[in-house]
């Protein structure tokens, strides 16, 4: 990257020129970084966001890399990875404040869910089973059928484009179904208001939940959770959203393949990926999917799992 040294000289950052994306997602394929950069300091930060914007450099944020595909091209620009210890703290707090947990946006959100249900702390079973970091599943609003992140989010802090931190309650975000207008560049770091709980009813419910989504999706294969969006229900109709996975599967469509990319025969909203399988391989099946259930049901499918490639990032996501 031509103007590295203007962006990085002087942080308290580690870089790696030309790194590759795909064994940091849960794919396990796609390109490279023109740059990754892992930030030791918020202060760094902060001033790598000002310094990109300030420079015109594509600048993206890699959380546990459950919900992202790379593109085989690669992306552009400089992908921040949030793994130093600054943004892996995470503070719980029981009695006397609203924060009953306040958790840097690199935490994992699983690792949240054990540490809150361990202390007695109700809210976030809901969402076990969710891979995320905290960032992302703030982000889009992660979620499923027993909960969103939403439900118990009171705050957060974001890192606009000039590099200053601003702080936000939850209802100034528009939250809704897989969607949070985020008012700045990157989350920094987000509070939640939990209620105390039985830690032994609490652990119960996390393996009800665990177990539910274990008997329902092929957890252990290469993939990305769900690929699409349940889409919205029709104007007039009650009820909740359609699934897409019901619709891909009365389409006919488990199994369907394009090289080494597959619709999961046990939950048809996967995708997996075979030894050999391209990021080309995903996007040309997940098109092929969405046009088949648009020409059976006239449903038009939206993708959840985000695509990053060399377009500009308000393109390509």
């Amino acid at each position: 990257m031509a103007s590295a040294s203007r962006l990085f000289s002087d942080l308290e950052v580690d870089v790696l020129a030309d790194a590759p994306l795909g064994p940091l997602t849960w794919f396990g394929i796609g390109g490279r970084a023109d740059a990754l950069v892992r930030p030791r300091t918020v202060e760094a930060l902060a001033t790598l966001i000002a310094r990109c914007h300030r420079d015109g450099i594509e600048f993206r944020v890699l959380g546990d890399g459950a919900n992202l595909l790379v593109a085989d091209e690669g992306v552009s620009g400089v992908v921040v990875r949030l793994d130093q210890p600054v943004f892996r703290e995470r503070k719980l707090n029981v009695r006397g404040s609203v924060e009953a947990v306040r958790a840097m946006a690199g935490v994992s959100l699983p690792r949240l869910i054990t540490d809150a249900v361990g202390a007695g702390l109700a809210g976030l079973e809901g969402l076990g089973g969710i891979p995320a970091s905290i960032g992302g599943a703030v982000r889009m609003n992660a979620g499923g059928g027993f909960g969103a992140i939403s439900d118990s989010l009171h705050s957060i802090a974001v890192i606009d484009r000039r590099g200053e931190i601003g702080v936000h309650p939850a209802s100034a975000l528009e939250l809704s179904y897989r969607h949070a207008s985020i008012p700045g560049a990157i989350v920094l770091w987000a509070a939640f208001r939990l209620e105390e709980g039985d830690p032994v009813a609490l652990r119960d419910r996390l393996k009800e939940v665990m177990s539910y989504k274990s008997s329902t999706q092929p957890l252990a294969g290469h993939s990305a959770g769900c690929m699409f969006k349940n889409p919205p229900a029709r104007s007039g109709e009650p009820g909740p959203r359609p699934s897409a996975g019901r619709l891909i599967d009365q389409a006919g469509l488990k199994g369907t393949r394009i090289g080494g990319a597959v619709v999961s025969p046990h939950h048809a909203n996967f995708f997996l990926v075979e030894p050999g399988a391209t990021a080309g391989d995903v996007i040309s099946l997940a098109e092929l999917v969405a046009s088949r259930v648009e020409d059976r049901f006239g449903v038009r499918l939206e993708r959840e799992v985000v695509v990053w490639d060399r377009r500009p990032v308000e393109e390509s996501s």
